[in-house]
């Protein structure tokens, strides 16, 4: 019997997982904060950076001026709030590290992110639909 590699699955020593969630979350106080190309640029090489820290991997990411649109998947080891507190947590220490003058005109509480998120499981089907949502017109 020949063993035949499931579409899209990602492969590891000990398990193998297909799980895409698609992740959204806003800015404190919904502020425009990623208005240029280099904040959002920034963004988003800090996210990546934060994921590859965290076995998080990112399938397609987009930033807006006011949120965060993720689609990204994650071994069955780790607990998706686990995921969510890494990536949001961390990217906001590093962002408000490197922009004080963001932090104190903006976030004068210390918080980048709202505490709220929305995160939904996709199949198969809704993840291509998903990806055409969040590419660029």
């Amino acid at each position: 019997m020949t063993k035949e590699k499931i579409k899209d699955a990602i492969y590891t020593r000990r398990y193998i997982y297909n799980f895409h969630y698609h992740l959204i979350w806003i800015t404190k106080y919904r502020n425009q904060t990623f208005t240029t190309e280099v904040l959002a640029n920034e963004m988003k090489a800090i996210l990546q950076q934060v994921a590859d820290d965290n076995d998080i991997v990112i399938e397609k990411m987009e930033v807006m001026p006011d949120h965060i649109h993720m689609l990204i998947s994650f071994p069955p080891s780790k607990a998706p709030a686990s995921a969510i507190k890494a990536l949001k947590g961390r990217s906001a220490y590093i962002f408000l590290q490197n922009h004080p003058e963001i932090r104190c005109s903006q976030y004068w509480g210390g918080h980048l992110w709202s505490p709220s998120y929305y995160m939904s499981t996709l199949g198969e089907c809704q993840e291509c639909c998903v990806k055409k949502e969040t590419s660029p017109a």
